[in-house]
């Protein structure tokens, strides 16, 4: 599936071809701190299916709690975070922040990842009152 999106301010765009099977949500740490939310929702592509379009992201390399050394990728005018990868080209997958795919709505996430981390209201939010619809 090809997919387009970029961040909040229109700065930075791209393109990439998906597989929408492998989306899923995080609950690490880094994740829910990076995200400033309770989780993210990523889907992982080799790093060859992802191109920029417009826009130099600005990066910075974090070790994971996995002991995975992980560039993330941002806006450097509006902070959306885009993409998180290898460091220092090496294997790995990339990992493209829904939130900024034109195509989120399509994108239902398949699986859920360090889930230890979660926090334990999450998977309750059915019983979270609606606002503002």
């Amino acid at each position: 599936m090809k997919i387009d999106g970029g961040c909040h301010c229109g700065a930075i765009t791209y393109e990439a071809e998906i597989d929408p099977d492998q989306v899923l949500i995080c609950h690490c740490t880094d994740c829910q701190t990076l995200s400033g939310s309770a989780f993210r929702t990523v889907v992982l592509i080799a790093p060859e299916n992802f191109k920029f379009l417009t826009g130099t992201p600005k990066a910075y390399v974090k070790t994971a709690q996995s002991g995975n050394k992980r560039a993330q990728t941002f806006c450097p005018d509006c902070g959306t975070p885009i993409t998180s990868g290898p460091a220092d080209n090496t294997p790995g997958s990339l990992g493209i922040r829904v939130g900024t795919a034109r195509q989120r709505a399509a994108l239902t996430p398949k699986m859920q990842t360090w889930t230890g981390s979660a926090l334990g209201w999450v998977q309750d939010l059915a019983a979270v009152p609606e606002a503002g619809k």
